[in-house]
């Protein structure tokens, strides 16, 4: 039988295409800067969901980037990965929202939007999730050489809008610090992002279908499963839904990737500990008093302005040993070991991002070879998805590093979310066929 989100999604298109010609010719130049009040009616939200009121995801600006062929697409992903899946070409586009940090104070964020060119008004969605960053400007939004620019336009080449967020705190235009792994700040910056991304394609008389497509790497792996959940079980918006989960690469047990960063036991361990326990004790306390207390001298005068979005990865190793036992003191440490207090309860957050029963395809990625995120999280998630009687696969990519194992799964995720997409709509199209089968019965009682 049709459920109640079907026969409103069927409502929903069709007052997205109805609304769409008030909307058309949003972004016509190759730069337009605008309100959200000049774009649509200064009312409420709509009844299908759509934000007109300037709050949580109100589009602030859209700048209109790359118009790129097929063949220019191929191109862009430099032999980095499989393209046999690019079919389209696609148009891109920063779009600056308005959404919330980690507090709840109002802030605004940027995004990487890219659109398929081929035509059809109704379009599916993927979200992708990307991995630590330190640099405000290392973001897809702003580079054309990273691997989230590429996933962005993988994913739209094949017919499918690509948001890929930067995340509050990052991009050009993010004021403050990034508050790095906050679970408030990820679903909101992911969600509002999906939210403006809707205005836009609404001003050019497109629509976004109403089931997202969620992939993430690294920071994103943990960051799709949160952004999945709160479409699923916790009502964070009212006309998406989630479709498909694929998260990759991810350190789905913080307590355990820290302990080991303690340890010296992955690659890079002084830089992510040190980015973690800034971030962390500046949103929620409790770690130290003074940086003296955690860091050894002389980087206990320089770590927290080493890590305020504008200083680059090159520049903070020149300045910071990679090795935690040589930078933070002994004490701290045991601290990390051993969690307490507030620290432990914000890590368990971030340990049970898969502990949960998504009602979608679910595929894990993940590399064998990584030595940054060790192939036991992507168990963890796998047992904690199992605990919970969801369904799910896990994909060992091979033996790749950490960066490179991401160019190994998306081409992956795209035949994965294609697939999903395909058993979905067959499962519409079945459901209304029960649906009418049953009226008529009903009828002829």
């Amino acid at each position: 039988m049709a459920t109640a989100a079907d026969l409103a999604n069927d409502r929903d298109m069709q007052t997205t295409m109805n609304r769409s010609t008030a909307l058309r010719g949003l972004v016509t130049g190759s730069l337009v800067l605008c309100s959200a009040a000049a774009l649509v009616a200064p009312a409420g939200a709509s009844s299908d969901g759509l934000d007109i009121t300037g709050g949580r995801g109100a589009l602030l600006s859209v700048e209109k980037g790359k118009t790129l062929t097929a063949t220019d697409v191929v191109a862009a992903l430099d032999d980095k990965m499989d393209a046999s899946a690019v079919r389209y070409g696609v148009a891109t586009y920063v779009v600056r929202y308005r959404t919330i940090d980690h507090a709840g104070a109002p802030t605004i964020a940027s995004q990487l939007l890219v659109l398929p060119e081929n035509g059809d008004p109704s379009v599916s969605v993927v979200s992708w999730l990307h991995g630590t960053i330190v640099t405000k400007t290392d973001v897809a939004s702003v580079r054309t050489d990273t691997n989230d620019y590429r996933a962005a336009l993988l994913f739209a080449s094949t017919g499918s809008a690509a948001s890929a967020p930067d995340y509050v705190g990052l991009g050009k235009d993010s004021p403050g610090r990034h508050p790095y792994g906050d679970p408030r700040a990820t679903v909101s910056a992911t969600v509002d992002a999906l939210r403006s991304a809707r205005t836009v394609a609404h001003g050019m008389g497109r629509a976004l279908e109403r089931k997202v497509q969620v992939s993430g790497f690294s920071q994103g792996g943990p960051a799709a499963m949160l952004v999945g959940r709160a479409l699923q079980q916790e009502g964070a918006d009212r006309y998406f839904r989630l479709g498909a989960l694929a998260p990759t690469g991810g350190p789905f047990d913080l307590s355990t990737f820290e302990a080991a960063a303690a340890d010296d036991q992955i690659a890079k361990s002084g830089i992510y500990l040190a980015y973690f326990v800034t971030a962390w004790n500046r949103m929620y306390g409790g770690l130290y008093d003074s940086t003296g207390e955690a860091f050894k001298a002389p980087y206990d005068t320089k770590v927290d302005e080493l890590f305020d979005g504008y200083h680059t990865p090159e520049d903070i190793m020149k300045e910071l040993t990679l090795v935690s036992r040589d930078l933070f003191t002994p004490e701290f440490l045991e601290k990390i070991r051993h969690p307490e207090g507030v620290l432990k309860r914000k890590l368990r957050a971030l340990d049970t991002t898969c502990d949960w029963r998504p009602h979608v395809p679910v595929q894990i990625f993940h590399g064998r070879g990584d030595q940054d995120v060790a192939f036991a999280h992507a168990e963890q998630c796998g047992a904690q998805l199992k605990a919970n009687g969801a369904k799910y696969t896990l994909t060992n990519l091979g033996n790749y590093d950490h960066n490179a194992s991401v160019q190994q799964a998306l081409p992956r995720i795209v035949r994965f979310f294609e697939e999903s997409s395909k058993q979905s709509r067959g499962a519409v199209v079945r459901q209304r066929s029960t649906a009418t089968t049953a009226t008529v019965t009903d009828g002829l009682r």
